[in-house]
Protein backbone atom coordinates (compact mmCIF):
# COMPACT_ATOMS: atom_id res chain seq x y z
CA UNK A 1 0.00 0.00 0.00
CA UNK A 2 1.37 3.39 -0.89
CA UNK A 3 1.63 6.34 1.92
CA UNK A 4 -0.37 9.21 0.64
CA UNK A 5 1.71 12.44 -0.05
CA UNK A 6 0.46 15.36 2.29
CA UNK A 7 0.82 18.67 0.19
CA UNK A 8 2.53 21.29 2.23
CA UNK A 9 -0.67 23.93 2.16
CA UNK A 10 -2.35 20.69 3.98
CA UNK A 11 0.64 20.44 6.70
CA UNK A 12 0.22 24.26 7.05
CA UNK A 13 -3.51 24.44 7.52
CA UNK A 14 -3.18 21.28 9.96
CA UNK A 15 -0.53 23.30 12.25
CA UNK A 16 -3.24 26.65 12.28
CA UNK A 17 -6.20 24.81 12.03
CA UNK A 18 -6.75 24.53 16.50
CA UNK A 19 -4.79 28.07 16.83
CA UNK A 20 -7.50 30.30 18.63
CA UNK A 21 -4.53 32.86 19.84
CA UNK A 22 -4.14 36.40 19.74
CA UNK A 23 -3.57 36.63 16.61
CA UNK A 24 -5.91 34.22 15.17
CA UNK A 25 -7.27 36.65 12.51
CA UNK A 26 -4.20 36.77 10.03
CA UNK A 27 -1.85 34.10 10.92
CA UNK A 28 -5.16 32.04 9.64
CA UNK A 29 -3.84 33.87 6.39
CA UNK A 30 -0.52 31.79 6.13
CA UNK A 31 -1.36 28.67 4.37
CA UNK A 32 -3.44 31.38 1.68
CA UNK A 33 -0.75 33.64 1.00
CA UNK A 34 1.37 30.20 0.68
CA UNK A 35 -0.70 28.69 -1.95
CA UNK A 36 -0.93 31.81 -3.53
CA UNK A 37 3.03 32.74 -3.94
CA UNK A 38 2.95 29.01 -5.56
CA UNK A 39 0.09 29.97 -7.57
CA UNK A 40 1.90 32.70 -8.80
CA UNK A 41 5.14 31.15 -10.44
CA UNK A 42 2.83 29.48 -12.94
CA UNK A 43 1.36 32.91 -13.89
CA UNK A 44 3.09 35.08 -16.83
CA UNK A 45 5.21 37.27 -14.52
CA UNK A 46 8.42 39.18 -14.69
CA UNK A 47 11.30 36.95 -14.44
CA UNK A 48 12.97 39.43 -11.96
CA UNK A 49 9.78 38.07 -9.25
CA UNK A 50 10.33 34.99 -8.93
CA UNK A 51 13.35 34.40 -7.28
CA UNK A 52 11.96 36.75 -4.53
CA UNK A 53 8.41 34.40 -4.73
CA UNK A 54 10.77 31.51 -4.66
CA UNK A 55 12.66 32.80 -1.64
CA UNK A 56 9.23 33.27 0.45
CA UNK A 57 7.80 30.02 -0.25
CA UNK A 58 11.52 28.40 0.81
CA UNK A 59 10.79 30.86 4.51
CA UNK A 60 7.76 28.89 5.49
CA UNK A 61 9.82 25.57 5.29
CA UNK A 62 12.61 27.15 6.28
CA UNK A 63 13.05 25.31 10.20
CA UNK A 64 15.33 27.59 11.75
CA UNK A 65 13.90 30.99 10.50
CA UNK A 66 13.50 34.18 12.59
CA UNK A 67 11.02 33.21 14.09
CA UNK A 68 10.90 29.26 14.46
CA UNK A 69 7.24 27.90 14.39
CA UNK A 70 9.15 24.65 15.91
CA UNK A 71 9.95 27.24 19.26
CA UNK A 72 6.85 29.48 19.14
CA UNK A 73 4.03 27.35 17.44
CA UNK A 74 1.54 29.61 15.86
CA UNK A 75 3.27 33.01 16.48
CA UNK A 76 6.15 31.62 14.47
CA UNK A 77 4.07 31.96 11.51
CA UNK A 78 4.38 35.80 11.57
CA UNK A 79 7.36 36.42 10.07
CA UNK A 80 6.26 34.22 7.06
CA UNK A 81 2.99 36.19 6.95
CA UNK A 82 5.06 39.70 7.15
CA UNK A 83 7.76 38.70 4.14
CA UNK A 84 4.49 36.77 2.01
CA UNK A 85 2.93 40.24 2.14
CA UNK A 86 6.16 42.21 1.54
CA UNK A 87 7.25 39.98 -1.54
CA UNK A 88 3.28 39.69 -3.08
CA UNK A 89 3.64 43.91 -2.92
CA UNK A 90 6.37 43.38 -4.96
CA UNK A 91 4.49 41.21 -7.70
CA UNK A 92 1.42 44.34 -7.31
CA UNK A 93 4.17 47.04 -7.76
CA UNK A 94 4.64 45.31 -10.97
CA UNK A 95 1.71 43.82 -12.26
CA UNK A 96 -1.20 45.35 -10.37
CA UNK A 97 -3.13 43.24 -7.62
CA UNK A 98 -5.27 42.14 -10.76
CA UNK A 99 -2.67 39.32 -11.57
CA UNK A 100 -2.53 38.70 -7.89
CA UNK A 101 -6.52 38.25 -7.10
CA UNK A 102 -6.52 35.87 -10.57
CA UNK A 103 -4.10 33.50 -8.93
CA UNK A 104 -5.71 33.91 -5.34
CA UNK A 105 -8.55 31.91 -4.06
CA UNK A 106 -9.63 34.91 -1.91
CA UNK A 107 -12.53 37.47 -2.49
CA UNK A 108 -10.30 40.41 -1.94
CA UNK A 109 -6.29 39.57 -1.72
CA UNK A 110 -5.48 43.31 -1.98
CA UNK A 111 -7.09 43.42 1.66
CA UNK A 112 -6.06 40.83 2.93
CA UNK A 113 -2.43 41.51 1.83
CA UNK A 114 -2.52 44.78 3.49
CA UNK A 115 -3.67 43.53 6.51
CA UNK A 116 -1.37 40.90 6.95
CA UNK A 117 1.46 43.32 6.62
CA UNK A 118 -0.15 45.66 8.91
CA UNK A 119 -1.04 43.38 11.36
CA UNK A 120 2.53 41.98 11.59
CA UNK A 121 4.53 45.15 11.59
CA UNK A 122 2.32 46.03 14.39
CA UNK A 123 4.34 42.35 16.19
CA UNK A 124 7.71 42.47 14.32
CA UNK A 125 10.54 44.76 15.80
CA UNK A 126 12.46 46.60 13.48
CA UNK A 127 15.63 44.43 13.78
CA UNK A 128 13.36 41.39 12.98
CA UNK A 129 11.71 42.84 9.57
CA UNK A 130 15.49 43.53 8.19
CA UNK A 131 16.87 39.88 9.39
CA UNK A 132 13.43 38.25 7.69
CA UNK A 133 14.05 40.18 4.30
CA UNK A 134 17.89 39.69 4.78
CA UNK A 135 17.46 36.18 5.38
CA UNK A 136 16.20 35.57 2.05
CA UNK A 137 18.49 38.49 0.10
CA UNK A 138 16.13 41.13 0.04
Amino acid sequence: MEAAFKDFYDTLCENLETYTGEYESFIDYGPILFKLLCNLLNCEIDKSLKLPICGAIAYYVTPEDVIPENVYGPYGYIDDIYLSSYVLKMVASVHGYELIQAASDVGDIEDVINECEAKSLEILRDSEVKSILEYIGL
